[in-house]
């Protein structure tokens, strides 16, 4: 039975991130039959967005080599958004060649971590930024936004809001539909999540993805929705991190989430058995059990 809570969504958007966040870490490159299946497991638990792959340089996130192959194999359900990451032109170039409509781009909102995962600084990142999102808005394709280290990075320590607030506003001012506030290392707690939100004015364009290193990710996703947020990046089964940021464990699981969200009855019009079926099947080709609490308890009855 659910017992809402005031000042809640109705309705809040799972951007499904496992195929993309989630399998980018696994140390075995996955089969690329396996990646469309669990795509395709997702889109019958009820996923309307699956954020598929990365068109990133193969040298860098080898596990993700397949991205063409994995477009070309995937059967696209009217209805259903198949977002794609891409790191500059030429990410753009290939996921246009796959006839995608819709992508995002990877932003950083520290000196540090722009440096070392982008050779960029902090604002010289813009630079690499602004034509993807030019191309892709004139392509007709649109363009999501990720900001990473929002909270704090392992080099510099807490972020400044004010400096995220600089990095984020002016991704949405080039044109992109969605601003995703990254916690790449997980040390975001509640009334941090809170004021940063808060930071933006309207939180309409705004998404979140907790990563769950200190067992804050939900915590900080419900003073996420209590500040007005409505979509909420997930993994299922829980898995993936970062490949840049040592310290990042999983993300945030599907299934943690939505067993929240269901018992303040908020609608996700997420199939919960579903997923949990997934992610059981996901971690036996994965030869690792899923991270998911909501999983591990499920699974065993």
């Amino acid at each position: 039975m659910p017992f809402r809570i005031d000042g809640l969504p109705e309705r809040v958007t799972v951007y499904e991130v496992g195929p993309r966040d989630g399998l980018q870490n696994e140390k075995a490159v996955i089969p690329v039959e396996v990646k469309a299946e669990f795509i395709d497991r997702l889109a019958d638990a009820g996923h309307r967005v699956i954020e598929a792959t990365s068109f990133v340089h193969p040298k860098w996130v080898p596990q993700l080599a397949d991205s063409g192959e994995l477009l070309a194999m995937l059967e696209r359900r009217p209805g259903i958004r198949y977002p794609v990451l891409v790191p500059n032109e030429r990410g753009l170039d290939r996921a246009l060649e796959s006839g995608v409509d819709e992508v995002a781009v990877f932003a950083s909102a520290t000196e540090t971590f722009a440096a070392k995962n982008l050779n960029r600084s902090l604002e010289t990142q813009f630079d690499m930024f602004e034509p993807v999102i030019a191309r892709a808005l004139e392509a007709g394709v649109k363009v999501r936004a990720y900001v990473s280290m929002v909270f704090g990075d392992p080099w510099e320590g807490p972020t400044p809001i004010e400096q995220v607030v600089r990095v984020g506003t002016r991704l949405l001012d080039l044109g992109c539909h969605e601003l995703s506030l990254g916690d790449t290392i997980g040390v975001g707690t509640p009334g941090h999540a809170t004021a940063l939100v808060e930071a933006f004015g309207d939180p309409s364009r705004l998404a979140v993805h907790f990563h769950d290193t200190y067992g804050q990710a939900l915590a900080n996703t419900l003073a996420a929705l209590r500040a007005g947020v409505t979509v909420v990046d997930a993994s299922t089964g829980g898995i993936g991190g970062c490949p840049y940021a040592e310290s990042a464990t999983g993300n945030l699981a599907t299934e943690d989430l939505v067993w929240m969200l269901r018992g303040l009855g908020i609608d996700t019009g997420l199939d919960l058995g579903k997923l949990v079926a997934t992610s059981v099947w996901l971690a036996e080709r994965l030869g690792r059990p899923s991270p998911s609490r909501v999983v591990q308890a499920l699974s065993k009855g």
